[in-house]
């Protein structure tokens, strides 16, 4: 699985961190860092975090 955010979209509000905190991290200076590969076990989470980005920059595709 890979996942991207779209610099250009995501408008940092966090609700990816909240959802799947294993993959999604706001670093020191509350910028996004995040698993661009994680374990297929972050799946639902990942999913979830999909889902609630309130400006559609995350996207998760098989690899």
């Amino acid at each position: 699985m890979h996942v991207t955010v779209d610099r250009s979209l995501c408008e940092i509000h966090a609700q990816c961190v909240f959802e799947a905190p294993d993959v999604f991290q706001l670093d020191e200076d509350d910028e996004l860092v995040y698993d661009a590969q994680p374990d297929q076990r972050h799946r639902a989470p990942i999913e979830r975090a999909v889902a609630s980005c309130p400006v559609a920059a995350i996207t998760m595709v098989e690899a």
